[in-house]
């Protein structure tokens, strides 16, 4: 997927790599940001020939940072283990962003380093150095060889917070759902497939499902999910339903299967505003079928961008692929 135009409900601009002070200044308002004024922009710190620490530094020095409120950090050769550099860089610095609101950690494209290649580090202590943080999206989980964790004991701020992975990890599942995040609104995991380390199941989200933890959740999304079908039987039966908005469940792999459980258990979705369904494998009759179901329910279903498997070869067997993988 394409590098970050907007994030945070601000345009991207990313601080310029090279050059003498004046000159990153003059090359930044070309590209659309101030560093005097620098609160109407989300920064983007990447890997571009300068080291991570200089660069951090020559950002520090040029830009306001003080009045920075979202940072975006792009590729710091990931699959090298360049983003632990940069989080442990930016959790000892913290102190010059204290009004940080949004960070984007991970905004990496495919040309960059594949999804499921991103090695992450353990990002709880850099969520704790700044406890103003409101929204928080991370792209890339393990990769080879990587230690992504985000068991978070308190942060009383945090409204928001997206995984997004080509296979994401029981473990890091199961330490956002142990975490002491009392504001979290929006719980956005992208689980990917077992071929790239997902093992993440209904089991591991038992808390959440329940609704024993994060008493302000209104947007769920079990996005990105080879296992799609096998989850929605524990969804119409999970209790935390009857506080969400939205239930967003779209670039996964949906097939009639599950479709037959939006079917027979429609009532069970009923309270929601919106059920994103978009990138699905449903047969025309059964997407019919779902969309006869929540018809009068008042929910707004997206059945949008209706797939059809792959076959390789002589091979019968359908092959399915969520939106983001390898």
């Amino acid at each position: 997927m394409p590098v970050l135009t907007e994030f945070a409900g601000l345009p991207v601009v990313e601080f310029p790599a090279s050059g003498t002070d004046e000159e990153r200044i003059i090359r930044a308002r070309e590209r659309g940001g101030d560093p005097h004024a620098p609160g109407s922009v989300a920064w983007r710190l990447r890997y571009d020939r300068e080291a991570c620490e200089e660069h951090l530094a020559r950002f520090l020095s040029v830009v306001d940072t003080e009045r920075v409120g979202a940072l975006v950090i792009g590729d710091w050769e990931a699959a090298a283990g360049g983003q632990y550099q940069i989080a442990r860089l930016l959790t000892e610095h913290a102190h010059a962003l204290p009004n940080l609101r949004a960070l984007f950690f991970g905004d990496i494209d495919g040309s960059e380093c594949e999804l499921s290649w991103i090695d992450q580090p353990d990002l709880a202590p850099l969520v704790a150095a700044f406890p103003r943080l409101e929204e928080l999206a991370v792209k890339g989980a393990d990769g080879i060889d990587g230690e992504l964790g985000l068991l978070i004991p308190s942060h009383a701020s945090l409204r928001s917070l997206t995984l997004e992975t080509g296979g994401l990890p029981g473990r890091v599942a199961r330490q956002v759902a142990s975490s002491g995040l009392p504001a979290l609104e929006h719980l956005e995991l992208w689980l990917g497939m077992s071929d790239y380390g997902c093992d993440t199941w209904p089991s591991d989200l038992e808390s959440v499902l329940s609704g024993e933890v994060f008493p302000r959740l209104r947007y769920l999304g079990v996005r990105n999910a080879e296992t799609l079908d096998g989850w929605l039987p524990a969804l119409a039966d999970a209790p935390v339903l009857k506080r969400l908005d939205v239930l967003d469940l779209s670039l996964g792999v949906l097939t009639d299967r599950g479709g037959q459980v939006l079917v027979d258990r429609a009532a069970a979705f009923a309270g929601l505003r919106k059920l994103d369904l978009h990138h699905h494998y449903l047969s025309e009759e059964m997407e019919e079928r779902v969309r006869v179901a929540f018809d009068g329910s008042g929910v707004e279903v997206d059945l949008s961008d209706r797939l059809e498997p792959e076959y390789h070869g002589d091979d019968d067997e359908p092959f399915y692929y969520t939106a983001a993988s390898e």
